[in-house]
């Protein structure tokens, strides 16, 4: 019987075993083994490459964002000019008329805003003091309707039995004009501020309860199964179900009824009279003083935008709105 020599092991190398196979074999085969090694870096550098995409994304959104502002700041420059143009053009020769040049509204404009806290007497009052009266008789019949818009929406959304039985109320009562309440309300209330509010409540509650009902029947009726299926309460329905996803619907009415408010008090306080920029609009022109009507229009546009821009920003600041 013979036996086979081993081969003499030279230093620093390491000999292979009886099948054949190395230590350093056995490294070699282990990144693809285990595959650690080799894929931390190309996982990493993915994932910085998604980062990098993301971020170049995010970049080219916002120069995007400040290219479409610039240009709407153009358009708006552009626009205005124009308009001013125009209203000169057409007033230039009106010396002696009605009709009031841009410079002569510019001129009431710096009269009227240069003390707007003056208080002379009842009715002699500055700009300032009519047009808080107006907000404070706006905000008060806007809140008073969403307290009896949102809670009703909210029924007449989910029992359809009440929804049926109601709308045809609803749908008679909506189209009539706000003002045409104005005579029922001062025969009922015999009041001129109560019947301000009460024109303020009829005009700002459809838009908001219309809005509202339709905000709660767009709810998945998926979900509704599973809060019955799990027993859920009528609170925690409302409050998890219901108020999440009908509140992009509220909140387009309450933009939409709070423009409708402000809308009609200016009209409104033409006719009750007291204070207010309805009532400073209706005493300039019994005093013929056009320019200062104008101004008073253009304080009436940008409030009202404010206040469009104050409700439009609970989208912002509400969950899912």
């Amino acid at each position: 019987m013979t036996t086979t020599p081993s081969p003499p092991r030279s230093p620093g190398k390491i000999a292979p075993d009886d099948r054949g196979s190395t230590g350093a074999d056995a490294e070699d085969r282990a990144p693809t083994t285990g595959g650690s090694r080799d894929e931390r870096p190309s996982a990493w550098n993915s994932l910085v490459a998604r980062l990098s995409r993301r971020g170049s994304g995010t970049l080219a959104s916002d120069r995007a964002i400040s290219r479409d502002r610039a240009l709407a700041a153009l358009i708006l420059f552009v626009t205005t000019a124009v308009f001013i143009g125009l209203w000169n053009m057409a007033t230039s020769g009106n010396d002696g008329g009605l009709a009031p040049t841009p410079a002569a509204t510019l001129r009431s404009a710096i009269e009227i805003l240069s003390d707007p806290f003056y208080r002379e007497g009842i009715n002699s009052v500055g700009v300032f003091w009519h047009l808080l009266a107006s907000l404070q008789r706006v905000l008060t019949g806007f809140l008073v309707a969403a307290v009896i818009a949102i809670p009703l929406g909210f029924l007449l959304g989910s029992v359809r039995s009440a929804r049926w039985g109601l709308d045809p109320i609803i749908q008679i009562l909506r189209p009539v004009s706000p003002l045409a309440w104005l005579p029922l309300g001062l025969a009922l209330l015999r009041d001129a501020e109560r019947t301000a509010l009460f024109v303020i409540i009829m005009s700002a509650l459809w838009p908001l309860l219309l809005n509202t009902i339709e905000g709660v029947r767009s709810v998945n009726p998926l979900h509704l199964q599973l809060a019955r299926t799990v027993e859920a309460g009528r609170w925690r329905v409302i409050r998890s179900i219901l108020l999440p996803s009908a509140l992009p619907q509220m909140i387009t009415g309450l933009r939409l009824s709070l423009s409708t408010s402000w809308l009609v008090i200016i009209a409104a306080e033409m006719l009750v009279g007291g204070r207010g920029m309805g009532y400073f609009v209706w005493n300039m022109w019994n005093k013929l003083d056009i320019p200062a009507i104008c101004v008073a229009i253009l304080i009436i546009g940008l409030v009202g935008l404010a206040l469009d821009r104050a409700v439009s920003a609970l989208h912002k600041v509400v969950p899912h709105a």
